[in-house]
């Protein structure tokens, strides 16, 4: 996924808003995963703000406030902040403001944030948010509270209920638990795309190579559960995207070390040593296993590149 384009305006902070902004239409959400739950917001929005002929503008905060509340809690970030920009900017907005998340803003009562904030500094032409979606405050805010203060201060808002994917409710949490299962098309089902890492290739051991699987090795960040074992995936770097097998896990095998993402790109020679790269995922091929002999590792390498290379033969290229 690209970075947003530099036409597309991200305020990080309350205040003003530029003239590209003005008055616009809010989407209020935090947006992790941008998924399709987030995404039916998002398009209402746009809807709204067509009607009214105002800009549609992402209202998102960064950190997570779990981040805030719960900082010895590791948090799976679906979308960390570049990334949930870029998603954000997909989807047709004219800009983002991203608030700071900190305990000053969560004090802020619900009254407040609503005048103080979306009326007094950024001149609301109307909003949007989830059925789920709280602020201010104790989480005191609804969308029920929402919507009165809107009729109030004279903007409309609009509520979107929850988005349903096989009869559970598309959520952020659920795009995690599939991940943390190894379930990347259920996830990506639910994100409405491939779930994706950004990360810069480093050194490795180089045992790929001698294995005849040379891999660009990647450490993500620990706070990532997803599930260990092999998938198939594409990797896109700055002049293109190439089809690839992925081992995440800790190498059983060998030396049982901290997690780590390796993926053997097919067909392809260059260096990639501290290239930032994306690695979609599209396919789970097995968990990660140990392997009595070098041999039998290989045999399997072998399968398991062939497994992918079938999988992502069906999958259409962007």
């Amino acid at each position: 996924m690209p970075s947003p384009a530099p036409d597309f305006p991200i305020v990080h902070a309350i205040a003003p808003l530029p003239e590209a902004l003005a008055r616009p239409v809010l989407a209020i959400g935090n947006f992790d995963g941008v998924h399709r739950g987030h995404q039916a917001v998002i398009g209402a929005a746009l809807a709204m703000g067509r009607a009214l002929g105002r800009p549609t503008v992402a209202l998102t905060f960064e950190p997570h406030p779990r981040a805030v509340f719960q900082p010895d809690v590791a948090l799976f970030r679906l979308t960390p902040e570049p990334q949930k920009l870029a998603a954000l900017a997909a989807c047709g907005l004219a800009g983002a403001i991203v608030l700071p998340f900190n305990r000053d803003l969560a004090a802020i009562t619900a009254e407040a944030f609503v005048a103080d904030i979306l009326v007094g500094t950024f001149q609301v032409s109307g909003a949007v948010v989830g059925f789920d979606f709280h602020f201010g405050k104790a989480r005191a805010g609804s969308p029920a509270f929402l919507e009165a203060q809107g009729v109030q201060h004279g903007f409309p808002v609009q509520v979107v209920e929850a988005m349903l994917d096989e009869g559970d409710s598309i959520s952020s949490t659920a795009i995690r638990r599939a991940l943390e299962a190894g379930q990347v098309g259920h996830a990506a089902h639910m994100l409405g795309r491939p779930w994706s890492i950004r990360a810069t290739v480093i050194h490795g051991d180089k045992r790929g190579r001698d294995l005849g699987y040379p891999t660009a090795n990647l450490a993500l960040s620990p706070d990532i559960t997803l599930a260990f074992g092999i998938y198939a995936v594409r990797l896109t770097t700055a002049t293109g995207t190439h089809d690839a097998v992925a081992s995440y896990g800790r190498r059983p095998t060998f030396d049982n070390g901290r997690a780590l993402l390796e993926v053997h790109v097919f067909d392809f020679s260059g260096d990639l040593y501290g290239q930032e790269v994306e690695v979609a995922f599209h396919g789970y091929l097995r968990p990660e296993l140990k392997f009595d002999g070098i041999e039998a590792l290989i045999r399997q390498m072998d399968a398991d590149s062939a497994a992918a290379r079938a999988i992502l033969a069906a999958v259409p290229r962007a």
